[in-house]
């Protein structure tokens, strides 16, 4: 869906740009070194948005280092405290996170936005199921219909919107989050058929890297599907590198973003008759090792085209590894590289031509040497 373009920092979200993949650091953000750490891990990995906790002022004061330090847009985590966040602007950093509800009076939210419209920074509104002021009263979240929770977290978010709008400032981006995903996912339905700001999409508090996943990419899904939602972060109770992976995991495969080499491997059978298994975890860890030039083969926010056939793309290399002949060359004969399983061998083909037959356990080398041998080493030289 069409919504308004805001600048953050050097990116921009909203108006037509790919769906951006963001993350939270998990360090202690006043311990400035470990958190530029972190986040220069993650910029490898993909994250275009970094965001970090300020729950004080020894780490709102150390922002700036953090900035300097960092190559993709920094924003800031504010809760309760006005102050923190008009010193997270005045520090540089690209845009702030609060929840109007939890910052106090009204007075306190327009020192905020004076402050931001001064240094041009962008500001997110976000509303959380569990930070409603309806919480405060004495109707029970418990009790209420999913249809009563999504309406009530888009009243209250519009209701902050119109506090800022009030200010003349429009570089606004907004987030609704609930733990479950119906909720969710109905709160961001109401609110795309009413204002215009981009969106940033999350499950809050969704768990561990099993359910977390689960949840994330069941709400994303059906609304990136319906064209909702502009940023997105796989909440997760794990290391921020699972959030960036998951997160690309699922933009590719709802084709919304190209990047990284694609795997492609069949679930096995009775036909099976090798450790396929264990042979895709391994070529998944070596391509995960890989430097980024090799890892990122495409990225929908800046296009890098590779050769097909003779032909420039712009998709991602695509890796095949499969149990038998049946789901090799066949299902898999869209694949640039691929290996379809025998007794004790694989027939290597590209492009459904099966090129020559290979031992075992010499697959994950075969098919690592085809990648950085192949056609494509001169695209990923120049990547």
């Amino acid at each position: 869906m069409k919504t308004k373009k805001v600048r953050i920092g050097n990116i921009y979200i909203g108006g037509g740009e790919p769906v951006r993949v963001q993350s939270m650091t998990k360090t202690k953000t006043a311990d400035w070194k470990s958190t530029v750490n972190q986040i220069r891990k993650l910029q490898v990995l993909g994250c275009e948005i970094i965001r970090v906790a300020v729950p004080d002022m020894n780490s709102a004061k150390v922002l700036s280092k953090i900035k300097k330090n960092i190559k993709i847009p920094l924003v800031a985590d504010i809760h309760f405290d006005w102050r923190l966040a008009v010193e997270a602007i005045n520090q540089g950093v690209d845009k702030i996170r609060i929840n109007p509800g939890n910052i106090g009076s009204r007075e306190n939210v327009e020192k905020i936005i004076i402050a931001a419209k001064k240094k041009k920074v962008a500001i997110r509104v976000g509303v959380n199921a569990g930070s409603l002021k309806i919480l405060k009263k004495s109707d029970s979240w418990t009790k209420m219909s999913t249809k009563e929770r999504a309406y009530q977290m888009v009243k209250e978010l519009l209701e902050n919107i119109k506090i800022i709008e009030e200010m003349n400032f429009s570089d606004i981006v907004v987030s609704l989050k609930a733990n479950d995903v119906p909720t969710t996912i109905l709160a961001n339905e109401l609110y795309s058929k009413r204002r215009k700001y981009p969106i940033h999409l999350g499950i809050t508090e969704a768990g561990t890297e099993f359910s977390g996943i689960i949840k994330s990419a069941a709400a994303f899904g059906v609304l990136l599907n319906q064209g909702i939602g502009d940023t997105i972060r796989v909440s997760l109770t794990a290391l921020p590198d699972e959030e960036i992976k998951t997160g690309w995991e699922i933009l590719k495969t709802l084709g919304l973003r190209k990047r990284g080499i694609e795997i492609i491997s069949c679930p096995t059978c009775g036909r099976c008759q090798t450790d396929l298994i264990k042979i895709v975890h391994q070529l998944e860890k070596q391509i995960t090792n890989y430097p980024p030039r090799i890892r990122q083969l495409a990225d929908g926010a800046r296009p890098r085209q590779r050769f097909s056939g003779g032909q420039i793309t712009n998709s991602p290399l695509k890796v095949a590894v499969m149990g038998c002949v049946v789901n090799g060359p066949g299902e898999a004969r869209d694949a640039d590289i691929g290996i379809a399983g025998g007794k004790g061998f694989g027939l290597l083909f590209k492009k459904g031509k099966v090129i020559k037959k290979i031992p075992q356990n010499k697959w994950v080398v075969e098919i690592i040497k085809e990648i950085k041998n192949s056609q494509y080493k001169s695209v990923l030289e120049s990547v």
